[in-house]
């Protein structure tokens, strides 16, 4: 051996100060093997195979001047010689031979390994680049990892192979565009026990959302067996997000759960030649969540433990064993940690707001990468040799991409894969790209064809939409540094929960109007009532069709709830948490379900419970229904959704509010149904508000000022019924307007008597998105807050600031 710096060195020897002799990989695990296992986070044990060792392989084979050699004069915008090269120059470590005493060293390591987990002990054997997680750089998935390794002789090629990729095709592009010298970079190797996640389940987890950069979640996906699937994209994932602030006080903050459809997974195969292999889920595990939600909040107290230690946002790589024999059945084990390199090195000083100007058909839809559209001629590419094809200004569209597609991956326009989740390969590069990017969509390489125009659309919340055509767009560009403060809180109408993380970087002071009527028809779809009446339909469908399809449906989508009225509860208090922890802990204003009865009726199961109504604007809507029998028992499940995301979650920002409330007496008895549900007035900080959207509201203010807490006005109604007509009708339509003297004069009147009453009182209708005089009128009443529609919040606060300036030298 002829370096004083030894080949082999145990994770707990390691610490992050060691990344120059054994890489990002290696110094991270050993870092959290020494200072975070006594905090309870649980890592496999292993070893770094040095840097100090590549440089020998490299050295005692010569191979250094015929890799220079072969590098000279590269392009790497010419894909084909890109190729060409890299191929030779991996080919020449492969055929290389591994020095004799290097060999010995890694031999007695893994015995070593053998001694404390058994003969022929199962590793994975990964690269861990001396240059990886740089804060303006990051090498992570340039090189490669092999599963399932056995035997000491399968150790050392493996062993090899890593020393060889780290000339692959990415990664020598890679270097080339960041400037870095091909010969400064070197390789170490992590060989670490096996998590037996092939018999349970693994995935990649963020101290941040991937999307918008919110800093204040833990992000978890998971899938059946090893982590690989999720990491390729080959598999779209369960997702998870967990808050941070509350967790940490103790809470259970579970804000979502979506489903991935898992449709494979990869497991141990049975020999040396092939260690993994790729099989079909069954239904069962398509439909059943990998995680439970303990498994969920200690994934995600572990991630933070994590982040604090490196004082950075982290992604991290996770795994479930299934084993038992060796480190623990359902144990859980954190098997990577790298920083964050997307957001992390991000100064947000401006927000961009892309807005399409026309609509195009939509081919197919899948998970939005990133809020911007793109758009451009397709690309289909469905094998490798096929990319020296692609040209600059493309969409590429794909089954699934891995970091050999990185080279033409930043020449797109937009990405589409057929499979992969949001922290998949194609989502993560077109992160860092800065470009739009839609995963999973199943069947985008099916249905879009070579030359087609399309149009890439991420800006629509969480579903991406891949349109016909180019479809004009514009994008909207505000600089966060010069907007104002105004005496008027600003707040924000909310409706769609994937969209509140990103909407909540536009400066407010919260949310006035949170609608839950969205999450009750795109997360649900269901009418609570027939969740509700789940077994006796269950008797009934055995006789009729129809209810047969409506329990069918029910059986699929509440699939892991064995009361499925559950389901309703935890969807409606996920997509409200959601919402209240992107804006914590300024106040959320949650207004209870106004579906109208003809809107009932068109979920799953409505026309079962359903009432024909010939004018439903005016007929069994908001506080009418919740005290009414037919309807309590579906109203109390909102009230437990409300329940858990203020006790459970913590989120006690959530107020509540009562639309379409006709009278106090009506008022009274809505509260006393909540408080027998569980939700009481001023308990824990609950305040109720009631929409002022009725004549009667106005009229009697001073008596439903004695009920509620507040009043927040809803000029779309208010205006329909002060001037009698219906905003539905396009023929007395044009006598709609919210500027009307009578609406104004109503308007004025319930600020005063709310100010003399001491209650807050503030606007969520439509009208002062849609006029700026609207707003200043407003302004001049003294209201307490408006809530507007995200697009137009900044351009009214400038309106405002201007607004008070005014008032104030006035007086």
């Amino acid at each position: 051996m002829s370096s004083s710096k030894p080949f082999i060195i145990w994770f707990d020897q390691i610490t992050y100060k060691d990344v120059p002799l054994v890489g990002g990989k290696n110094a991270s695990l050993g870092e959290m093997y020494i200072k975070l296992t006594k905090k309870g986070i649980k890592v496999p044990y292993g070893f770094a195979v040095t840097a100090e060792a590549y440089k020998y392989f490299i050295k005692e084979n010569s191979l250094d001047n015929r890799i220079r050699e072969i590098l000279t004069g590269l392009d790497t915008h010419n894909v084909e010689d890109l190729q060409k090269r890299g191929r030779r120059i991996r080919n020449l470590i492969l055929r290389a031979k591994m020095p004799k005493d290097l060999e010995e060293e890694i031999k007695k390591a893994y015995a070593k390994l053998e001694e404390k987990y058994g003969k022929h002990t199962d590793v994975a054997v990964r690269s861990s680049a001396t240059a990886e997680d740089l804060p303006d750089a990051s090498f992570a998935g340039q090189q490669e990892t092999y599963l399932n390794i056995r035997g000491a002789d399968s150790v050392i090629k493996a062993v090899q192979k890593c020393f060889a990729s780290l000339f692959t095709d990415r990664a020598i592009s890679y270097r080339e565009d960041k400037g870095f010298d091909h010969f400064s970079v070197y390789l170490s190797v992590a060989v670490q026990k096996m998590v037996r996640s092939d018999m349970a389940c693994s995935g990649v987890m963020f101290t941040l959302d991937t999307e918008s950069g919110f800093k204040d979640v833990v992000y978890i996906t998971g899938s059946w067996g090893l982590g690989e699937a999720v990491v390729q994209g080959k598999v779209n994932p369960d997702e998870y997000y967990v808050f941070k602030p509350t967790l940490k006080q103790g809470f259970r903050p579970v804000l979502s759960k979506k489903l991935g459809a898992k449709q494979i997974k990869m497991i141990y195969g049975q020999s040396n030649r092939a260690p993994i292999k790729t099989v079909r889920t069954t239904k069962d595990e398509r439909l059943r969540f990998v995680l439970s939600d303990d498994e969920i909040l200690k994934l995600a107290k572990w991630a933070v433990i994590i982040e604090e230690h490196y004082g950075r946002p982290m992604d991290i790589e996770w795994a479930k064993d299934g084993d038992g024999k060796n480190v623990g059945t359902g144990e859980l084990y954190i098997v990577q940690a790298r920083p964050e390199t997307v957001h992390a090195t991000k100064q947000q000083k401006y927000y961009e707001i892309y807005k399409l100007k026309g609509e195009g058909k939509v081919i197919c839809t899948g998970k939005a990468v990133g809020s911007k559209i793109g758009q451009g001629k397709a690309r289909v590419i469905l094998k490798l040799e096929e990319i020296a094809d692609f040209q600059p200004g493309e969409v590429l569209v794909t089954d699934m991409t891995d970091p050999d597609w990185e080279p033409i991956m930043k020449k797109a326009a937009a990405i589409v894969t057929d499979r992969g989740g949001r922290t998949c390969h194609a989502a993560i590069v077109s992160r860092e790209l800065g470009i739009p990017c839609i995963v999973g969509t199943e069947k985008a390489t099916q249905l879009i064809k070579n030359g087609d125009e399309i149009t890439i659309d991420c800006s629509q919340g969480e579903v991406g939409r891949v349109l016909e055509g180019l479809v004009p767009y514009e994008v909207e560009r505000i600089d966060l540094s010069s907007i104002p403060q105004t005496k008027i809180k600003l707040m924000m109408n909310v409706g769609i929960p994937e969209q509140a993380f990103s909407q909540a970087q536009i400066p407010n002071d919260g949310v006035g109007l949170a609608r839950i009527e969205f999450v009750i028809g795109s997360h649900i779809g269901i009418h609570p009532l027939a969740l509700l009446e789940y077994e006796k339909l269950k008797e009934l469908a055995k006789k009729d069709k129809k209810i047969e399809k409506v329990v069918n449906i029910i059986e699929e989508r509440a699939y892991n709830y064995e009361r499925k009225a559950d389901f309703y509860v935890d969807k409606l208090a996920q997509g409200v948490a959601m919402i209240a922890a992107a804006f914590y802990p300024k106040d959320v204003i949650v207004r209870f379900s106004d579906f109208k009865s003809n809107e009932y009726a068109n979920l799953i199961g409505g026309d079962l419970y359903e009432p024909v109504e010939h004018n439903p604007m005016l007929g069994w809507r908001g506080a009418s229904r919740y005290y009414d029998p037919k309807f309590e028992p579906a109203f109390a499940l909102e009230c437990q959704a409300i329940k858990k995301v203020r006790d459970e979650m913590g989120l006690t920002n959530v107020k509540v509010m009562i639309p379409f409330c006709r009278t106090p007496e009506e008022g009274k008895e809505v509260i006393k149904v909540m408080e027998k549900h569980g939700l009481k007035q001023g308990e824990n900080g609950l305040e109720i508000y009631v929409m002022c959207e009725i004549p009667s509201n106005v009229i009697l203010a001073d008596k439903f000022a004695e009920v509620f807490d507040g009043f927040s006005i809803g000029s779309n109604d208010l205006t329909q019924l002060t001037l009698g007509l219906d905003r539905d009708s396009e023929l007395v339509s044009h006598l709609y307007d919210e500027r009307n003297p009578a609406v104004k004069k109503l308007v004025a009147d319930v600020i005063k008597t709310a100010k003399q009453s001491g209650r807050k009182v503030g606007i969520c209708g439509q009208a002062p998105s849609d006029f700026p005089d609207f707003a200043e009128f407003l302004a001049e009443c003294g209201i307490d807050s408006i809530s507007l529609t995200p697009d137009t919040i900044v351009k009214t606060r400038l309106l405002i600031a201007k607004k008070e300036e005014e008032l104030k030298n006035k007086k």
